[in-house]
């Protein structure tokens, strides 16, 4: 996948946290993480109006189906992270 060089200003004690949690992949592999995450929740935000604009509010059922669902993307994010993890350390 091509990449490109960006410059970002983040708020100096954010950048030092995510330097320590980042520290073995990388910041740019941490960011790029990131936004692909908040990207994803701001596609299913999106989702959501559009069904509420089609179908009516949402209910609080629907609320914590969909709650329980990006529950379930952020453990299949951190599950690819340490899985990535872990046959990095079995290469080297």
């Amino acid at each position: 996948m091509a990449t490109k060089k960006v410059t970002v200003t983040i708020p100096e004690e954010l950048l030092d946290e995510i330097r320590a949690e980042a520290a073995e992949r990388g910041l740019s592999a941490y960011v790029a993480e990131a936004l692909r995450v908040k990207r994803d929740r701001d596609r299913l935000l999106g989702l959501v109006n559009w069904l509420e604009e089609e179908y009516g509010p949402v209910t609080e059922d629907e609320r914590a189906a969909a709650g329980k669902e990006l529950d379930e993307l952020d453990a299949e994010h951190e599950r690819r992270r340490a899985g990535g993890k872990r046959k990095a350390e079995e290469a080297a």
